[in-house]
């Protein structure tokens, strides 16, 4: 095979980009594709999803909840998560996604209280609940907001 060769997967490409109305040999003479007569047939047919005066199906489903485009996605990370860094380190945003702790910070990260904490860690992150921070900070480290 080589790149002369190459062509589309057969059925893969349609253009819709053909004359109408050139005659019935082209295949789209006479009527161009519009059938006879009808609303359809005319310039001017009604928009896509108009029902003919009937409650259109957009306005007779029901609309249901709110959602704030201001909010923020934060990230939640116990510190029984951060035992797998070793003593005295520092622990950012980086290093959780380098260990795998995170996959993505999205709109920033949380560190919870939840768990057991036995090192000293000097952690930066974008908040901390209060309890998580009381617990660095018993064994000597430092809970720095980012």
């Amino acid at each position: 095979m080589e790149l002369s060769n190459l062509s589309p997967a057969r059925g893969s490409k349609h253009s819709d980009n053909f004359r109408r109305g050139r005659g019935h040999g082209s295949g789209n003479g006479k009527t161009a594709g519009k059938g006879h007569k009808g609303q359809k047939a005319r310039s001017g047919a009604p928009r896509i999803g108009f029902e003919g005066g009937q409650m259109p199906l957009y306005r007779r489903i029901p609309k249901r909840g709110f959602k704030n485009r201001n909010t923020k996605e934060i990230v939640a990370i116990n510190i029984s998560a951060l035992e797998a860094f070793d003593d005295g380190s520092t622990v950012s945003i980086d290093t959780l996604i380098g260990n795998g702790i995170i996959k993505n910070p999205r709109d920033g990260v949380k560190i919870l209280g939840n768990g057991k904490l036995t090192k000293k860690l000097t952690v930066q992150a974008n908040a901390f609940s209060a309890s998580a921070r009381e617990s660095i900070e018993a064994l000597g480290g430092k809970a720095e907001v980012i």
